[in-house]
């Protein structure tokens, strides 16, 4: 019996870059699992489209859409949700995140920044209208926590609170007036004003429009974002077993 075929559903990106990383990512996909048809779809910007995608499946496969997404949002429970109740025997799996490897692949790209324990970091989502995505990101902060000592906020690039550059002068404010706690009280602390760096972590896939507008939220460094990462591949095809499990008649 055939496994059923997995549908890698993307954002989609205009960046040259960042639809290569995404590229990359599939063919990862499919190098982990022999023989799995691994299939391209997007729900912005590229093509082919997903209802495209879903409704040229051969009527006798069955099918698992794998949201190449970080979190819950408007294109998983809509977008990804409308196209695989169009069609029997396809099924939605889970995004990407939260997962703490992706909290510990953040963690490596600070440390490949050169962030420092006394830097502050605004974790930096696209972001949704949907109120579990920023759940979802919130959870992921919290893992990042767990691994680093470094004050943690999360900020979006659009439709939630705070965005990427509010979140980048909170923690501005926050060092000036540490600063100057300090500097009335006469101690050091380590963390006076001009000590302290705001660091963006880029809780994105890959290059492409919201990653650019990162560079301009004022903070101090930016890291690269998640892709090209072998851990991505893998957590997809966690997300593809685990939706035919929760499928799969119990005896």
């Amino acid at each position: 019996m055939n496994s059923p075929i997995l549908i890698a559903c993307a954002h989609g990106t205009s960046s040259t870059a960042g639809a290569a990383e995404v590229n990359a990512l599939r063919a990862g996909i499919a190098a982990l699992r022999p023989g799995l048809d691994v299939r391209e779809a997007y729900v912005d910007v590229q093509d082919p489209a997903l209802p495209a995608v879903v409704a040229g499946l051969p009527a006798v496969e069955a099918a698992v859409v794998v949201p190449l997404l970080l979190s819950v949002g408007y294109h998983v429970k809509v977008d990804i949700a409308r196209a695989v109740k169009s069609r029997p025997d396809t099924l939605a799996a889970a995004p990407l995140g939260p997962d703490p490897r992706l909290a510990a692949l953040l963690d490596a790209r600070l440390r490949e920044a050169g962030v420092t324990d006394n830097d502050a970091v605004v974790l930096a989502a696209a972001g949704s209208s949907n109120p579990a995505a920023a759940k979802n990101v919130e959870e992921l902060a919290g893992q990042l926590r767990a691994l680093r000592p470094n004050r943690i906020v999360a900020g979006y690039g659009a439709s939630a609170k705070p965005s990427v550059p509010e979140a980048v002068a909170a923690l501005r404010e926050e060092a000036a007036l540490r600063g100057e706690a300090a500097g009335g009280a006469g101690e050091s602390t380590g963390r006076e004003t001009g000590s302290v760096r705001v660091v963006i972590a880029s809780y994105l896939l890959a290059p492409g429009f919201f990653h650019d507008q990162l560079a301009k939220a004022g903070a101090d460094l930016v890291t690269a974002p998640l892709l090209p990462s072998p851990v991505l591949a893998a957590i997809a095809l966690e997300r593809y077993d685990a939706a035919l499990a929760a499928r799969a008649p119990r005896e």
